[in-house]
């Protein structure tokens, strides 16, 4: 609610532009709209009654934490920081939260990753439509509408069926012409170039979808979304630099 938003709003430092330090982690914004709870409570996405913007924040945040689990199993890199599942969790050495339990679907069937991505993503949108989030689910639908751009992208160049790696098709917009960004990206002179092209577009998509100084539960989740950002592009400068 509104009104309950001022404090939390105004108690958050700003955010600078993409490529700034981030001033906040991750956890720290969770733990900024964190609801009294239980000790030992297991880390999980908390109960809608706990609070409107923190399970739209958490929700988001959540996709971070998947985006490190992926490049841990994948070797990418040693070490994670959760907002939201636990270090198990994104190691793969406990099992995901039931909602993120892959779907049965049809043959062919789905790489390990993407079917996770497709239970995140409609998980998330539900919860949008439940919450009745307008910006959840529109960042949901540019989210999942750009990666399967990039998806049809790499499938023409390889010489394969793109649907067979589309992820929760039936959410993303498709009324937007990614072709320019996807040309750019494909232009970029390595893939860590490539990911801060991506990166940039996101950024403006977020600046104009904020609703800044609207102090609604909105306007944290897009504050959150930011934040993601300014964390994943120190996380690639740092890479860059080893």
């Amino acid at each position: 609610m509104v009104a309950n938003n001022y404090y939390r709003v105004s108690a958050l430092p700003a955010l600078g532009d993409l490529g700034t330090p981030p001033p906040i982690s991750l956890a720290d914004l969770r733990e900024h709209l964190a609801e009294p709870t239980p000790p030992k409570q297991p880390l999980r996405l908390r109960r809608l009654d706990a609070g409107r913007a923190q399970a739209l924040v958490e929700a988001i945040l959540l996709a971070d934490d998947l985006m490190q689990r992926e490049a841990v199993l994948a070797g990418e890199i040693q070490d994670a920081s959760p907002a939201i599942l636990a270090a198990a969790q994104v190691r793969g050495d406990e099992a995901l939260p039931d909602y993120l339990a892959p779907a049965d679907e049809p043959a062919p069937p789905r790489v390990a990753s993407d079917a996770v991505w497709a239970a995140y993503f409609h998980h998330a949108a539900g919860l949008a439509a439940r919450l009745s989030s307008l910006f959840l689910a529109e960042w949901i639908a540019e989210e999942v509408a750009l990666r399967n751009a990039l998806v049809a992208a790499r499938a023409q160049a390889l010489g394969l069926e793109a649907a067979h790696y589309l992820v929760a098709a039936d959410l993303g917009r498709s009324d937007e012409d990614f072709a320019p960004l996807i040309s750019e990206w494909s232009a970029a002179a390595d893939p860590l170039a490539g990911l801060r092209v991506l990166d940039r577009a996101r950024w403006t998509w977020l600046v104009e979808h904020d609703g800044w100084f609207s102090f609604a539960d909105d306007e944290l989740a897009a504050y959150a979304a930011k934040l993601i950002l300014l964390v994943r592009w120190q996380r690639l400068s740092a890479e860059a630099h080893r």
